[in-house]
């Protein structure tokens, strides 16, 4: 029975064969099997070092007594002054609980909840920190080995040998778990937990393993250039990621999700486990989770809804990864993804982010202020998303020479230059940055024009906070251009002969954006000292609030000029690299 079992795995999807043959080893099988055991043993007796015992305490929370003893104690305190009060403690504690007065029920469920919620803790960590860390190493070394490019030309399809390492590759990790669901199980429904919750866990936990570990695989295909350090680089990410939401989570401020960040949040586990199971985090006062919002819709009402949104947003993103892995897998060199599939990164993006920064306001006094903080995460996650996409969407210098031939030939059916500015994945990507920044810029207008947040006095004082919507849009104008202007200065890097365009292009960008904020904080020239200095710097939004109108389109206008000088030196190297490569291929002929 079992050859035909394996029989059909290999029939099935031969790569998920090749892993497990690999692993499902007689000893590897056993020292995981015994492993999840020991595990298993160590969590069932940690509590019992709590088990009443003939010595328990009136004043315990098992006790019945406890109470009534609680009130006569407050009495002796009170009626007796003849003691000293080290004494008095001293004998009130000798008094012991009888063992017929110990709630044994209440001890064992409380019991059974500890040993649930720790696996249920083990369970997260293990899984998505030993399984990424196990998927790194593993492309680590086939690529090492030269096996990667073997599979590569396989006739198996992506898709099949990518869910082949996503079984296969942690399928130790998978026996360990699996060994200890049982016990995990009984736990819950001794604890009295819903089964429904229970099976909501699992499902939270099965695409959470889904979505990193289809991430583990994307950064294996593209960070080749960690070599051994990939593994430790990866799952060390993951780990920093998944112990900061908890910190998070574990807090007991209410309104921490009420901005973008809680949409990166939703990407560990911990608030919709913590949601479920309100005593993981010993989060007392609630989860946070129950006042979440999207886009003014209650999410955090129904527990139905917030799994549902919770799988669906995984679900989202780990189809988009999986696009990526198929593109990256086949052709190393190419873009994890094109300037269309970049459309509708950044589309969905801004409608999760804008989705979770649309929250009610629990005090209206603090409307300008969280309305300002939202803008602020906002203007960061995108600032972030917009440098990596013109990382990944500008074509190097090759390309854009097939390109500019292409076009200096005037080859096949005339296609339009702007459709191949727009859509080819060889011309300069300006214009994809072009779009990208109108689609993220699209829903700042819009709810600035339909919201009087920078034009209402909210100051305590009656002060006017010198913030207006001219300003707002001043501000969104000059970010623009600062992004333009990065994403210009890096196609004419990646334009040059010279070896290391990508590391230079990196570099540069990197230093232009970091080095003069630092430089000007270093030498205490704050923004709101001097802001016309920071005008011109890489964060100009920072010195909105402190400048006049006209300094700020003066700064726009310079801006405007320097992206204007930079695209015709581009439009320049282009045109003689399409002419160079045209006048080399005729010389070839």
């Amino acid at each position: 029975m079992m050859p035909n079992f394996i029989d059909k795995i290999g029939d099935w999807n031969p790569q998920l064969l090749r892993e497990l043959k690999g692993r499902l080893k007689f000893f590897n099988v056993a020292i995981a099997v015994a492993t999840s055991l020991l595990l298993q043993l160590v969590v069932f007796l940690y509590q019992l070092r709590e088990f009443p015992d003939d010595q328990y305490s009136l004043t315990n929370t098992y006790c019945r007594l406890s109470q009534v003893y609680k009130r006569q104690q407050n009495q002796t305190y009170q009626q007796s002054d003849q003691y000293p009060i080290p004494d008095l403690n001293d004998l009130l504690a000798k008094n012991i609980c009888p063992q017929n007065q110990i709630d044994w029920q209440l001890w064992w469920r409380d019991h059974w909840e500890y040993i649930f919620l720790t696996l249920s803790v083990i369970f997260v960590f293990t899984l998505l920190v030993a399984g990424t860390y196990l998927l790194i190493n593993d492309l680590a070394k086939e690529e090492s080995r030269g096996t990667l490019n073997f599979i590569r030309l396989s006739p198996q399809s992506e898709t099949s040998i990518l869910t082949g390492k996503l079984l296969g590759v942690p399928s130790l990790v998978y026996l360990v778990i699996l060994v200890a669901v049982p016990l995990h199980l009984l736990a819950g429904r001794s604890a009295e937990i819903a089964f429904s919750y229970i099976l909501s866990y699992y499902a939270i936990l099965v695409a959470s393993c889904i979505f990193f570990y289809s991430a583990a695989l994307l950064f294996g295909l593209i960070s080749r250039l960690f070599s051994g350090f990939q593994p430790w680089l990866g799952s060390g990410a993951v780990l920093l990621f998944l112990f900061t939401v908890m910190g998070f989570a574990s807090s007991s401020s209410s309104n921490i999700l009420n901005n973008s960040t809680a949409w990166i949040r939703l990407f560990a586990p911990w608030d919709t486990i913590n949601y479920l199971f309100p005593n993981l985090l010993r989060v007392y006062n609630g989860s946070q989770m129950k006042n979440l919002e999207f886009f003014y819709l209650p999410l955090g009402t129904n527990v139905v809804v917030i799994v549902g949104f919770h799988l669906l947003n995984l679900g989202l993103c780990s189809y988009g990864i999986l696009q990526a892995l198929k593109r990256s897998f086949r052709n190393p060199q190419a873009s994890i993804i094109n300037k269309g599939q970049s459309y509708v990164l950044v589309a969905f993006c801004q409608i999760m982010m804008w989705g979770f920064t649309l929250q009610s306001w629990s005090n209206s006094s603090n409307f300008y202020e969280q309305g300002e903080s939202n803008l602020v995460f906002l203007a960061i996650y995108n600032l972030g998303l917009l440098l990596s996409l013109i990382a990944i969407l500008s074509p190097h210098r090759q390309d854009v020479q097939d390109w500019a031939r292409y076009r200096h030939q005037e080859v096949s059916s005339r296609k339009s230059v702007w459709r191949d500015l727009i859509w080819s994945e060889k011309s300069p990507a300006l214009v994809a940055i072009a779009i990208n920044l109108a689609i993220v810029t699209i829903p700042l207008l819009v709810w600035i024009s339909i919201t009087s947040v920078f034009d209402t006095d909210y100051t305590q004082n009656g002060a006017s906070d010198n913030f207006n919507s001219l300003k707002v849009l001043l501000a969104v104008a000059l970010s623009i251009s600062i992004i333009m202007i990065y994403a210009t200065i890096a196609q004419l890097i990646l334009l040059l002969k010279t070896p290391k365009r990508s590391f230079w292009a990196i570099g540069t960008i990197g230093t232009v954006t970091f080095l003069p904020p630092m430089i000007l904080e270093f030498l205490g020239i704050s923004s709101w000292k001097h802001p016309t200095v920071w005008l011109f710097s890489p964060f100009p939004w920072s010195a909105i609030q402190y400048s006049g109108v006209t300094t700020i389109f003066m700064a726009f206008v310079a801006q405007l000029s320097v992206l204007a000088l930079l695209n015709f030196q581009l439009t320049k190297q282009v045109r003689l690299a399409g002419e160079s490569a045209t006048k080399a291929l005729l010389a070839g002929r």
